[in-house]
């Protein structure tokens, strides 16, 4: 296989995955249409097996791999969810998963990845140096490395969620998709342009973290110094290296989204959706809401809602009605 996922090896992973993981429905969400300015859709894989989309590509790049190749164990790092995806692949495996996570890592997301049999790591760097510190680890102990966003394979198992998106709604008009390393987006892209090219692929990244949108200015990949953001699954410094082309080829739009309206898009999606994800998925909707993405009234958009691993309590902060008010598109 080549550094880019085709629309075959998406195809593929859809039947490998079947046995193994959810076709998340696609969600309605009449009640936010007015304040969104489109008729949106809702594609929850908060409500995957593992409460986030990481799962798809963990598991296709894991049952594609030869068995004497996981024998020793599998090992990755990951900002939370990738780490489940792969912990939960390692059991169904039977195999022994190492997960080198950031520090900062929310709790729920290092208790759930314990929870599935795997052993963490707290690893106190940045990506880059988490990355070393895996292939090290790696090559001493014989592992089997599966990137997050890098690998072919993990691409081709987040595309699965284009085309259900497509199987679902024929006629969508526009898809809105989080960008954390690129993996994601790019199975998406991948699966929609060569099924329906009409359709418009839309990238959000917090402002905090632009490094997609600031590569395409620069027409090369740049790395940015690391800022916080809430949304934490997005914090990245550097586009991924393979992913980069295949977005620069098939997204149409890329759009930053400032923390305030992260946090919005979590309350509107609890509010109005029923709806609890975590910041990371929440950044579509906040799009919206500040007006950063140009909608019709009668366009029908889908927004990827990534995961809902989160702790509770700082959720319920975000909840409060004492919370910071929503500020106007305007300001």
């Amino acid at each position: 296989m080549c550094d880019r996922p085709t629309i075959q090896d998406i195809r593929e992973a859809q039947e490998r995955l079947k046995p193994h993981i959810k076709h998340t429905p696609l969600l309605r969400g009449e009640k936010m249409d007015e304040a969104l300015g489109c008729q949106i859709y809702l594609k929850p894989e908060n409500l995957q097996i593992t409460g986030a989309f990481k799962i798809r590509g963990a598991l296709n790049k894991s049952l594609s791999l030869p068995k004497g190749e996981i024998a020793n164990g599998i090992i990755a790092t990951s900002s939370g969810n990738h780490a489940q995806g792969l912990a939960y692949a390692a059991r169904l495996l039977g195999v022994k998963a190492l997960l080198v996570l950031p520090v900062t890592t929310p709790k729920i997301k290092i208790a759930n990845t314990k929870a599935l049999g795997a052993e963490v790591i707290l690893f106190d760097g940045d990506t880059a140096a988490r990355w070393k510190r895996v292939y090290e680890i790696a090559e001493e102990n014989k592992y089997a490395v599966v990137h997050a966003f890098e690998d072919p394979m993990v691409m081709a198992g987040q595309g699965t969620i284009g085309c259900e998106i497509l199987e679902d709604l024929e006629d969508v008009d526009t898809v809105i998709i989080p960008m954390g390393g690129g993996g994601l987006i790019s199975g998406i892209a991948t699966a929609i342009k060569a099924i329906k090219p009409s359709v418009r692929v839309i990238g959000v990244e917090p402002s905090l973290t632009p490094k997609y949108f600031q590569s395409r200015i620069h027409k090369e990949r740049i790395s940015l110094p690391l800022q916080n953001t809430i949304a934490d699954g997005l914090r990245i410094s550097v586009p991924g290296q393979n992913p980069y082309p295949i977005i620069e080829e098939y997204v149409d739009e890329i759009i930053l989204v400032e923390d305030s309206y992260i946090i919005a898009g979590m309350q509107t999606l609890a509010n109005d959706a029923k709806l609890v994800v975590e910041p990371a998925a929440s950044i579509g909707i906040g799009a919206l809401l500040a007006g950063h993405i140009k909608t019709r009234p009668d366009e029908k958009v889908c927004a990827v809602l990534t995961g809902g691993n989160w702790d509770l309590c700082e959720l319920a902060e975000i909840y409060k009605p004492t919370h910071s008010p929503i500020p106007k598109a305007s300001e």
